[in-house]
């Protein structure tokens, strides 16, 4: 197996442990799901220094995160993949219905995730012509702004019968001059001195209509690409465009890297990464996990789990780019399970679950970490947001503790949606600091517990009211 493009992953150089801290800068607590996805994620590191001839029986070992909503299921998955540059999507596997009826079909997670990673390999492969077609960019601007003489132009099937040897040096004088203007012209483009001047370039013209008669209907499911079919016989359109130099620049560099890129190749790359690290995290797993009734076949229950199946234990599918065998792609699903219980699903996909990992709800402490800790953490983004209108916050130990405990105290007396609860909170909180605050002189403000309370006491002290406010 070539593994020319999964080897540079990250997750050769990171040990479970070293993975699990770097899930600890955004998550808090949760230390048996982020314990079990980073050992997930370095026995694929594993499996590719085994020999070949065992290396196709290790089959991942697919996780099950059982908790309430708001605890960090999604958000474990969602940065796994960003630590080991994984194409990823989440599925909510309550949009699928079983095969015949009106509704996507299990198989389109596949093609989604195979999309997910064509644009990543295509990005990464741009990066790599940027230079070359930011020079080739610049040569076009030159050749719009200050055009070479068409050297056919003047050709004469009789010029051999005259000897006009002045005219030819003068020719070739001329030539030199409009070179060195033509590089005094590209020196000014770099330093970005043109950058304001409007020029006229041809793009490409979208013309979407003959697509949109096939959206929504499926097609996008059945693995083929409309475009191509019909690309010969609907040649794509082009228009005149008046744009500055630095859009020209920037349009042209894409248009010029689109050139350089082997799509073919490109499709390649996409799909062996997808066999080897993609990872599909199903939600709502506990949506399809009870059992059949009496009154009628449920078509989003044990029909869909039976669908999903074949593609958890391994299976090709179809796709407009090729062939995708899902082996060795890592699933995490998920659910609160309140109503049903992991029993509930059909054995079988039980058995391709042998991972189980049961997320803790969310303390009066984890709110607090959560508010200071991690480096998207909440406090530091409404401090980011606010620093733009020149106004800078802080927030007291004391008004992050009472902040932390209005929020526990909400999700016990209403719905309990976890660390989502601090969003809601944290804008009721800055509400009409937020209103206010271009029209504020003083440039520091400190949020502290007095202004918590009064800010939020009443609402969070009438049940009634914070059910439709928090």
């Amino acid at each position: 197996m070539d593994n020319k493009l999964i080897s540079n992953n990250i997750e050769e150089e990171l040990t479970p442990r070293e993975i699990v801290k770097k899930l600890d800068k955004y998550i808090v607590g949760q230390d048996d799901g982020k314990k079990a996805v980073a050992i997930a994620l370095r026995n694929r590191y594993r499996r590719r220094k085994i020999s070949s001839d065992l290396q196709d029986e290790i089959i991942p070992k697919n996780i099950l995160m059982i908790g309430p909503t708001g605890v960090g299921k999604t958000e474990i998955a969602r940065r796994l993949a960003n630590i080991a540059n994984a194409p990823f999507i989440k599925i909510e596997v309550t949009k699928f219905t079983e095969v015949g009826y009106v509704g996507r079909d299990v198989e389109s997670m596949v093609r989604d995730l195979v999309e997910t990673a064509i644009r990543m390999v295509k990005n990464q492969r741009m990066k790599e012509v940027e230079e070359k077609a930011y020079k080739m960019a610049e040569d076009r601007i030159v050749d719009i702004l200050l055009p070479l003489p068409d050297g056919n132009k003047n050709n004469n099937s009789f010029n051999f019968l005259f000897n006009d040897e002045e005219k030819e040096e003068n020719d070739s004088d001329q030539y030199m001059k409009l070179k060195e203007r033509r590089q005094r012209l590209r020196s000014r483009l770099r330093n970005g001195e043109l950058d304001d001047r409007m020029v006229e370039i041809e793009v490409e013209k979208k013309n979407n209509k003959m697509m949109d008669m096939f959206s929504g209907s499926g097609m996008e499911d059945m693995g083929i690409n409309f475009q191509d079919m019909l690309g010969n016989i609907f040649p794509t359109q082009k228009k005149k465009r008046k744009v500055s130099i630095s859009e020209a620049r920037e349009i042209l560099k894409e248009k010029e890297a689109q050139k350089l890129i082997d799509m073919d190749e490109v499709s390649e790359d996409a799909i062996e990464k997808v066999e080897n690290s993609g990872i599909i995290f199903l939600d709502e797993i506990d949506k399809i996990a009870g059992r059949e009734s009496n009154s009628g076949p449920e078509v989003s229950r044990e029909g869909v789990q039976r669908d999903i199946l074949p593609i958890v234990e391994g299976s090709t599918v179809s796709t407009k780019y090729g062939s995708v065998q899902t082996d060795h792609i890592l699933f995490i699903s998920a659910g609160a399970f309140h109503v049903s219980k992991p029993a509930d699903l059909i054995p079988e996909l039980q058995g391709r679950f042998p991972i189980r990992v049961e997320l803790n709800s969310l303390t009066k402490e984890n709110f607090k970490e959560i508010l200071l800790q991690p480096r998207n953490a909440l406090t530091k983004q409404y401090k980011a947001l606010l620093e733009t209108e020149n106004l800078n916050i802080e927030f007291t130990s004391e008004a992050i503790d009472e902040i932390a405990s209005f929020a526990f105290k909400v999700n016990e007396q209403t719905e309990n949606i976890g660390a989502r609860r601090l969003h809601t909170i944290m804008e009721k909180l800055l509400e009409d600091l937020s209103f206010e605050a271009p029209e504020i002189d003083k440039k520091e403000f400190v949020v502290d517990v007095k202004y918590v309370r009064d800010q939020l006491a009443d609402v969070v002290q009438d049940k009634d009211l914070s059910k439709y406010i928090l």
